[in-house]
């Protein structure tokens, strides 16, 4: 499916991921509703002729989201990384996906199973080595990020997740310049699906991570940390609570970790140099 930056045509979006169906209400008696349900669909990720994952997501943005988690499961790099094919059938979408050989070979040795994840983000990790892998040094970044642009980007947010308005069942990653202004919107499921979808947005545009921030509307997990760490994105805010090794990977990494972000006030748990009033 086609970019969704702009939000050009957000009904026509919710209406390509989501299926209508009539439901009974109960308030005040029962009352027959049509509603919206998100689509959930499996997403087979195909290295090179060779299944990798299966992950239950939402079918959109599918070139992002082949692209993210190429690089946020540190499969191959941007220039091994040489396209996608979506491939269509009966059963779901099969991402037929291009890499180096090196890359391949990488990706042969590590033997990792991932089917139908979903909510964890290292199901089927088979060592230690690879759950807290290494991250770059984000310590040097200098963005810096005000109280009042998190809380514009928190009241914008409504706006920039269409599925999520038509059927509640959706989560968001953002991607915001300082000022607070949403630049770039994924929707998923799968919260861990709507960041590699960014990731993946914002690779292909070339998007300078150093000079702006991620919201994501879930918890920030280890993954969620380590995900964006992978691509430089130095900020990480979440609308939720992290959990303890995310912060403990994040000052770790020298990545600024916001929690609780629902306005002007948020909770800094990591390198709060970066938050300024």
């Amino acid at each position: 499916m086609s970019s969704r930056t702009e939000r050009s045509a957000p009904d026509a979006l919710a209406e390509a991921v989501a299926e209508p169906l009539t439901v009974l209400r109960w308030g005040d008696g029962a009352v027959r509703t049509p509603l919206q349900v998100a689509r959930e669909v499996p997403i087979a990720f195909e290295y090179n002729g060779i299944s990798h994952a299966v992950m239950l997501a939402t079918p959109a943005d599918l070139d992002d989201f082949a692209l993210g988690f190429t690089l946020s499961e540190d499969i191959a790099s941007r220039a091994e990384f040489y396209g996608v094919e979506p491939q269509t059938a009966d059963l779901g979408i099969t991402l037929a996906i291009d890499i180096a050989a090196a890359a391949f070979m990488r990706l042969k040795s590590r033997r990792r199973t991932l089917a139908g994840r979903t909510g964890c983000g290292i199901c089927g990790t088979e060592s230690l080595d690879q759950v807290l892998r290494p991250l770059p040094d984000l310590s040097s970044i200098g963005v810096r990020v005000s109280a009042a642009a998190l809380a514009r980007t928190y009241a914008s947010l409504h706006a920039h997740q269409p599925l999520q308005q038509a059927t509640g069942a959706a989560h968001a990653a953002v991607w915001c310049d300082v000022d607070g202004s949403i630049l770039r919107a994924r929707e998923d499921v799968g919260r861990h699906n709507a960041l590699d979808k960014l990731i993946g947005a914002l690779v292909a545009a070339r998007t300078d991570t150093a000079r702006g921030y991620a919201l994501v509307t879930s918890r920030a997990s280890v993954e969620m940390v380590q995900k964006a760490a992978s691509v430089g994105i130095a900020v990480l805010a979440a609308v939720s609570a992290p959990t303890a090794l995310g912060v403990q990977i994040a000052t770790r990494c020298g990545q600024t970790l916001i929690g609780f972000a629902r306005g002007a006030e948020f909770c800094v748990y990591s390198h709060p140099e970066r938050v300024v009033a």
